[in-house]
């Protein structure tokens, strides 16, 4: 162990360059075959989790589903083990949003073998719930959520002032039913109309406050046909970056310092730290 350690901040090579090349690289025909084996390990045991919530398949299968979920969370640790060993620097994947959720997909279950103790001041079987934050780490394997990602990224100024036109014209309107219907049919303070508009807008509608007047419902209709328009306009903006993000190819190539993903095919070098990125055999990627 103590030699694994001396080596963990040097270029990787031998064993822990060919499981990097597994866990990390999923262009590589065994790192789909890992990604794809995992993403259905995945989905089986937040499956489990879901049918053990539910208490007539819990009565009956209880040992089932017991034996199963420790065979996950096993599962879970060597891999988490597998890639703190494997890569260049362990405590910043372990930091990273990826291993915080490994991270969570394993204390559950051991948090409730060690203390259950803990039961007395907060249910159990709520605290192994948190099992099901492991659908979060399929983001990591599915390169169409990395296609989403960028698109959201690249929109993130343009929806930020789609939002702030948004919340000016709720204020507004708030602030003007406010004015116009006023506390006796409902509106009984700004912030109360700023709901009103907002449930409005978005189309929702709870009910639960409704113009009274002739100039209220005439606003309150300019407000829902608003609405419609309103929905399209952030959908139209990530669609375009989606469409733009297609068009230029990346990979599921990681950076060995910064674990970044998401690199051009011919790049050779990070775009996030400018480390030079690992180089594989084409024939590996290829099938």
């Amino acid at each position: 162990m103590s030699n694994i350690h001396n080596h963990l901040g040097k270029p990787l090579t031998g064993w822990r360059l060919r499981v990097y090349t597994i866990i990390f690289e999923a262009d590589t025909r065994a790192g789909r075959w890992f990604d794809q084996a995992l993403i259905a390990i995945i989905l089986t045991s937040v499956a489990v989790v879901i049918a053990d919530s539910v208490q007539g398949i819990s009565a009956r299968f209880h040992q089932e589903l017991y034996v199963a979920e420790w065979l996950f969370t096993l599962i879970f640790t060597l891999e988490y083990m597998a890639r703190l060993v494997c890569v260049r620097h362990p405590l910043r994947y372990a930091l990273s949003f990826y291993g915080l959720i490994d991270l969570l997909a394993l204390l559950p279950t051991y948090l409730a073998l060690l203390f259950p103790e803990v039961a007395v001041l907060i249910d159990v079987r709520i605290l192994r719930l948190l099992r099901v934050f492991r659908v979060f780490k399929l983001t990591a394997y599915v390169s169409e959520f990395q296609t989403i990602g960028l698109a959201l990224q690249a929109s993130q100024r343009k929806i930020m002032v789609f939002l702030a036109a948004v919340m000016m014209i709720v204020l507004v309107i708030g602030t003007l039913m406010y004015v116009v219907e006023g506390p006796a049919n409902g509106y009984t303070s700004i912030p109360v109309s700023i709901y009103w508009a907002i449930t409005t807008m978005t189309t929702v509608g709870f009910g639960d406050i409704t113009p009274k007047t002739d100039v209220g419902r005439l606003i309150a209709s300019m407000m829902m046909l608003l609405g419609w328009g309103t929905l399209a306009v952030p959908t139209g903006i990530v669609t375009a970056e989606m469409a733009y993000a297609r068009q230029t190819p990346t990979t599921t190539r990681t950076c060995q310092e910064c674990l970044t993903e998401g690199h051009m095919p011919d790049a050779n070098f990070c775009r996030q730290c400018g480390a030079r990125l690992p180089d594989y055999e084409h024939d590996e990627r290829a099938g």
